[in-house]
Order: C-alpha cells, then structure tokens, then sequence
C-alpha cells in the first residue's frame, strides 16, 4: 500500500464525499470500541451454565476430593479432553488457571531466573554476559504478531527481531538465518488462526520449525495455540503434532505448547493448559511445585463436566462461531464496499480468531487512529502489531469486532472506512 501504487487524480475526486461523510461521523458522538479481542456478553451467556458446576460432587475421576491441596498437574477429567482437542497424550499436559498467557509468562520468567533443563546456565547469566559485548539475548516475533506475547520479551530486556507473517507461517529463510545465532533464545508462534492475521501454519511449516538446527540447545519456541478450536464455521481444522515433529527430528524439547478456555467459556478464569515433552514437564514441576501447591482443581472438574467431552468443546465453538461469523462478514463486506480496488487498503478475510489485519497507506496508520478516535471509534494503537509497538511502515492496523453488536460494528466499519480513506487523501495530497 504505497502511494506510488494509488490512482491519485481517482482518489482525490472522493474528497468532497469523503470530507463530508467524516463530518457526519463527527457529529453522530459515537462511541464504538474495535481495540481488545473480547467475547461479547452473549458469548459468555453460552457457558453460563458452568457457574453451577460442579454442584455438590467435588470428586474427580480418580476419586481426587477437588477442593483440597495437590494435584499439581490438573486433573485427569480436563487433561483427557483437552488431549483429544490439541492431539497430545494427557501425560504430555499439565493444567493450571486462567490463559495460556500467563503459561508462557512463567515458562520465560523462569528460564531467565534458572535456565531451562537444555539451558548451561540462566538466561539472565547470558543476558549479563551479552551486555558486556553490547549484545542482548534475542527473540523472533513473527509480524503482525500478539501484542500481549512482545510485552513479555520486552519485559525482559529481549532484542526482538521480526520475521514476515506469509500466508502459511512465518518466513522460514528468515528464521533459519537467525537461529544460527547462540543468543537467539526462541520464538512467539500463534500456529492456528493468528493474531492478528488469521493464519493457519502449514504442516511443512511445522516440519521445518521442529527441525531446525539451532545454534542454542535451548532454543524454544512458544506454541500458543490460544485458538486452537476458535473457528468461524462448521470446520475444524487439522492439529498438527508438533511434539512428535520435534521428537522426530531429534528435538524433543523444542516447544513449548499452551491453550486455555479463556474465550471458549468466561474470559479470565478458565483453564490453561501447558503441553510438551517430558523432560520440559519435569523442569516445569520443580519449579510450579515451589510457586504454588496446586491449581484451582474445582474449576477444572467444572469444565469437564460443563464440556463432557471434546466434542462437547466443538459444539460450543460452533456456537460462538455463529455469534462472531456475522461480525467478521460485516468487516469483510464493508471493507470490500468502501475500499476495495482503490489501493489504499488490503485486509484478511480469517476463517477463525478474534481479529482482522488491515494494511493501510504506508505512513498513515497512526493518522486513521487519530481520526478515529475523533470520531468516537477506539481502534488499537498503531504498531501494537508490532515489537515495541514499532511498525517501521506505519501500516498495520488490527480490527477486534467480536464484543460490539452486529449493527455498531457495520456503523464502526464504515466510519473506519471514511478515515483510511481520508488519511490517503491527506497524504496523497502531502506528496503532491
């Protein structure tokens, strides 16, 4: 999206219209809010049923009293479905609360802390011995990427280095070129749906991350399959067994694999789930024991009985899908109405997630935030795509429809239209 590649004369005849259509969206006094993925309330409504579980029977499968100490890996009940959805043996799982977010929070925090089981020493140890040669320990962000996952390596001081989001993954020649560094430590992937993209990571993209010949043995990559089941039709799609890739490939300690049902029943207090190869469980346990005695295991029986099984799991999905799916068309529609073949703007069209990526006009991504907002619509920040909220293009802009109604997200989009629009116009005219 370059203004090179725009019809200028064709967009600057718009000008009156566009003008005229951003006044009127000024004086509605809207305030719409496309900026965080959240479920709208009739999503949460579909699992309200899970606040009266699990009644008065408090006793798992195995006979394990729920309510008291232990159990540090969860319960078999949730471990034996949550196995089914994400292809993974149930002894390959450990359960613990809220989202997988914090799942990888703990994994990083504790490797810098003590250094993973493949580690020679602590993260922070290396990171300390980097510093004194100028350098940083580094981390590869597939981009446009999770905002939430940057703020983690950022915290920690990580040098963080994008790699291209294609249509199948990330950008392999990349990523193979910067794995032959020692200081690069590991990698964010959202392999199913991505945030913000929608991108379904191929299975030879999966072969390929397990193989990869890494200059660090503890190289990692965060497999955050966040939304795994999230899809916005009848289909599932395919879970690849990225722990058996790695273990074929002579790397079996290569990911580390979350998921949660955060967004499939009530946001915040669902069950995660932190998956991988035995050895990477182990070093999780020595470390989980000592944070905590356990996980909140009536929240999980809970769950297993709310779901009953994996496909129990499936037939609320495609409940949510056909609360979001309409949502996402809207995007879709008004985007392709408004925009489509003018050349300022290019967007996904995501058969799953929580999200849509626009590219808009380089350079004016931050300008149709501004606009936006001065026209009672909340957008994401420009660049929170991106590490350190820094995109060098100033392009990238993510559209969040699922919690407004389907009426105030067609009223939202095209007001979002209205700005792209005339952001283009301003700097066509500034190029002029």
């Amino acid at each position: 999206m370059q203004l090179a590649n725009i019809d200028r004369d064709q967009l600057l005849s718009f000008k009156p219209e566009v003008e005229k259509k951003y006044a009127d969206l000024k004086a509605q006094g809207l305030k719409l809010d496309l900026t965080r993925g959240k479920p709208s309330a009739e999503q949460l409504d579909f699992a309200v049923d899970l606040l009266s579980l699990p009644g008065k029977n408090f006793t798992a499968a195995d006979g394990t009293d729920t309510r008291n100490y232990g159990g540090l890996t969860g319960i078999a009940d949730i471990r034996n479905i949550w196995s089914e959805i994400i292809g993974v043996a149930p002894e390959n799982i450990v359960c613990g609360d809220a989202s997988s977010l914090n799942m990888a929070f703990d994994l990083v925090t504790w490797a810098y802390t003590f250094g993973t089981n493949d580690s020679a020493k602590p993260w922070a140890a290396e990171a300390a011995e980097a510093a004194e040669q100028g350098e940083k320990l580094k981390w590869i962000c597939p981009v446009p990427g999770y905002d939430r996952h940057h703020t983690i390596t950022e915290h920690f001081g990580f040098e963080m280095i994008t790699v291209d989001l294609l249509e199948d993954g990330p950008d392999l020649d990349q990523v193979r070129e910067l794995v032959k560094d020692p200081l690069v430590k590991g990698m964010w992937a959202v392999p199913m749906f991505s945030n913000p993209t929608g991108t379904l990571y191929s299975e030879d993209v999966c072969r390929e991350l397990a193989s990869l010949e890494a200059a660090a043995p503890d190289f990692r990559i965060v497999w955050d399959n966040a939304y795994v089941v999230h899809t916005l039709t009848e289909e599932f799609p395919p879970v690849y067994d990225v722990l058996g890739f790695a273990a074929e490939a002579g790397n079996p300690n290569r990911f580390w694999c979350m998921s949660s049902t955060s967004k499939i029943t009530q946001a915040g207090s669902g069950v995660a789930f932190f998956a991988s190869s035995e050895e990477n469980l182990d070093w999780w346990k020595r470390h989980a024991i000592v944070r905590g005695i356990g996980p909140n295991k009536v929240n999980q029986l809970a769950h297993a009985q709310f779901f009953g099984d994996a496909e129990g799991v499936r037939a609320l999905m495609r409940k949510h899908a056909g609360s979001l799916a309409p949502k996402f068309r809207a995007v879709v529609e008004i985007l392709e109405e408004r925009l489509g073949g003018l050349g300022v703007a290019e967007w996904t069209d995501p058969a799953g997630g929580y999200f849509i990526s626009v590219n808009v006009v380089e350079g004016t991504a931050g300008r149709v935030v501004e606009l936006a907002k001065e026209a009672g619509v909340a957008l994401t920040g420009a660049g929170s795509t991106f590490p350190l909220k820094q995109d060098p293009k100033d392009q990238n802009l993510r559209l969040a429809p699922s919690m407004p109604e389907p009426e105030q997200v067609r009223l939202a989009m095209d007001g979002f239209a209205t700005c792209v629009l005339l952001a283009a116009i301003e700097a066509v005219e500034a190029g002029a």
